[in-house]
């Protein structure tokens, strides 16, 4: 009798969703729909939840450590097999650790979640850090590089679940770090070099080469095996 209802209070706690909403938004969660889109990186979906998400800007959380100031980035760290995630205007870019891992095991977790968001979860906290931004001391040319990445070549990349964000530019090589579907990808490079880089020495002479800065040692191995 006992292991009986052991396995029925087992069975039920399995039962239970990931992270159950509360009772209030249950209603208003139910007939929301959430679109998803594949990205040229196949472990990399992009998440459109139907309302803004940062409207005008962009937010990569490449770890868990440092989605310390958005609720919604923890949530999603919270499910096992999620690598990193990234915040688009208008979508959620959710990248998974490797190729083995079902998206369809994870799906419904993220779809939970971004639900949730929908219908009231705070996306970021105050603690949110400042994005770099412009500086006095930029010269003519950073200046119009980052016009160009602003205007001309994110919306873009953006179109594909991810993100290019100026990091350095010396010696005629702009220095960029990818964000979202593009990290973790080696094509990825191919579209630095034939897309960007082009772009850049069209409308920028002084504008050399193009560069991907690494996060880590596994988007060198991938980028060394490209």
């Amino acid at each position: 009798c006992d292991e009986s209802i052991k396995k029925q209070l087992l069975h039920q706690f399995a039962q239970r969703p990931l992270f159950p909403l509360p009772a209030t938004l249950c209603n208003s969660v139910r007939y929301m729909s959430v679109q998803t889109q594949d990205t040229p990186n196949p472990n990399s979906i992009k998440f459109i939840p139907g309302k803004p998400v940062l409207e005008t800007t962009t937010m990569d959380f490449p770890t868990p450590a440092i989605a310390f100031c958005s609720p919604l980035a923890r949530q999603l760290f919270r499910i096992e097999g999620v690598k990193s995630v990234f915040f688009g205007p208008d979508f959620i870019t959710v990248t998974k650790e490797n190729e083995e891992l079902d998206w369809n095991l994870l799906k419904q977790d993220i779809y939970a979640i971004i639900r949730f968001f929908a219908s009231g979860l705070s996306l970021v906290t105050e603690e949110t850090p400042l994005e770099e931004s412009g500086s006095e001391d930029d010269d003519e040319v950073v200046a119009m590089i980052k016009e160009l990445l602003d205007t001309r070549i994110g919306p873009t990349v953006q179109e594909d679940g991810g993100d290019v964000v100026y990091n350095h530019f010396e010696d005629g090589i702009v220095q960029l770090k990818c964000q979202g579907s593009c990290t973790s990808y080696p094509s990825s490079i191919i579209t630095l070099k034939n897309g960007i880089q082009n772009m850049l020495q069209f409308y920028i002479p002084e504008v050399e080469g193009v560069e991907k800065v690494m996060d880590d040692e596994s988007d060198e191995k991938e980028a060394n095996s490209a």
